[in-house]
């Protein structure tokens, strides 16, 4: 048996090897560029744990023959980073990646900064973390900024078949028969962690007796096991999952607790938390909307709440949440409207900003006879006035259109249509 890890060694040693991230690593995408024109800038990768932040790295590495190394900027030290940075100095360039990037202290930012400007270090930091928020900017404006992307069922079954038929570094030595409910189990329920569902993988194979055959026969039971997630009953197609999402979402949007409950529980029973966090927030705002807004913040409380304390107990803010949005009035004039807004945008009916709100008129300018001046909202009593702010093209436009289930939007449809009257 390999000592490393399966996900380790099947780490991509090209960029042609990568799995996902095609708009960043595809045919003539930015980091494909930057290798083949062997002009690489430092960059800061984010997402969420693996997803192929490391790959990315190494691959870069592998594809232009630069030295690469790996350092962590909590755990490693100034003294790693001046070992890296000799090195840099006597083979010309380093390619670094730096985990944990957010947490690099002022010290060892200081100390990596001149060889940044220099071009000697190529760094590549990786964080699950916001860099635009968890990032110093110092070293934020000295690097690119790519987000990566959880990997599609799809773009992980070809990760782990790629592993089941390699037999340098994968698992293609070994006399394996995989169910078909047990791959999708392992592509799916990984939740686009390709780490996860790899080492999952070997797991299930070198923990599983051969039967009378010499055959490794895995199957669901041992997927669920080795992943620790249960599986839902998937149709042929394997859509069952998101079958159950889509039917939580509109028992929630047509107020059936009860049902909303069952699919919770059928999505908490396959350990789905990521999928459950994000179809909840995108309910509180695409759903209940405007109707009620504080249950947006509410639910993004109970979220964090879950993701704190995990399963079993997570369940109770989740349930807590799902009554919640179920028994909310319900609204979904937000998304209708900023709809609205792109479908003419994006059939180019746009125009030109009026003049009397471009920057120069700001705050009563005058706009030099150039048509009329901008009134400035803050000078009237009422906090709001009428002037055209739509372009000439489609001034009449109207993309809002408020409904009454819920105290809150009453107050917001009560003074558009005050001002639609003053029009």
């Amino acid at each position: 048996m390999k000592q490393q890890p399966l996900a380790f060694r099947m780490r991509p040693r090209t960029i042609d090897e990568i799995v996902g991230q095609t708009h960043l690593v595809g045919k003539d995408k930015i980091i494909a560029r930057m290798v083949k024109a062997k002009q690489l800038s430092s960059m800061i990768l984010y997402g969420p744990p693996g997803i192929g932040k490391t790959s990315i790295a190494s691959a870069i590495a592998g594809s232009t023959q630069y030295a690469f190394r790996m350092l962590n900027a909590v755990t490693n030290n100034k003294k790693d980073m001046e070992i890296v940075v000799e090195e840099a100095k006597m083979s010309g360039k380093v390619i670094l990646l730096l985990d944990e990037v957010h947490r690099l202290d002022k010290a060892k930012q200081d100390f990596l900064l001149p060889y940044l400007e220099s071009g000697m270090i190529i760094l590549i930091g990786a964080t699950t973390s916001n860099p635009y928020h968890a990032i110093n900017p110092a070293i934020r404006s000295r690097c690119q900024i790519f987000e990566l992307f959880p990997l599609t069922t799809a773009e992980i079954k070809q990760a782990l078949e790629r592993a089941l038929q390699d037999e340098d570094r994968g698992l293609g030595t070994y006399p394996i028969q995989i169910e078909e409910q047990a791959f999708k189990h392992f592509a799916q329920a990984s939740n686009g962690d390709v780490r996860s569902a790899l080492n999952a993988l070997e797991l299930a194979v070198i923990s599983t007796d051969p039967n009378d055959e010499g055959i490794i026969h895995i199957h669901v039971d041992i997927a669920e096991e080795c992943l620790q997630k249960k599986s839902l009953v998937h149709d042929k197609d394997g859509d069952a999952h998101y079958d159950v999402l889509s039917a939580f979402q509109k028992s929630i949007r047509g107020s059936d607790v009860n049902a909303s409950l069952h699919y919770l529980g059928r999505l908490i029973e396959a350990g789905d938390l990521p999928s459950i966090s994000r179809r909840l927030l995108v309910i509180a705002y695409e759903d209940i909307g405007l109707a009620s807004p504080q249950a947006g913040a509410r639910t993004l409380a109970a979220i964090q709440t879950a993701e704190k304390i995990g399963f079993p107990e997570a369940r109770i803010p989740l349930a807590n949440a799902v009554i919640e949005l179920a028994l909310s009035p319900k609204s979904n004039s937000a998304i209708t409207a900023i709809d609205e807004a792109l479908k003419d945008i994006r059939a180019g009916k746009s125009g030109e900003v009026p003049l009397h709100l471009k920057d120069a008129h700001y705050k009563g300018a005058k706009n030099l006879g150039r048509g009329q001046e901008y009134k400035y909202p803050h000078n009237y009593e009422s906090g709001w006035v009428l002037q055209q702010y739509l372009p000439d093209t489609i001034k009449n436009k109207t993309y809002f259109n408020p409904k009454k289930t819920g105290k809150f939007e009453q107050a917001l449809a009560s003074v558009y249509e005050k001002i639609l009257k003053n029009q």
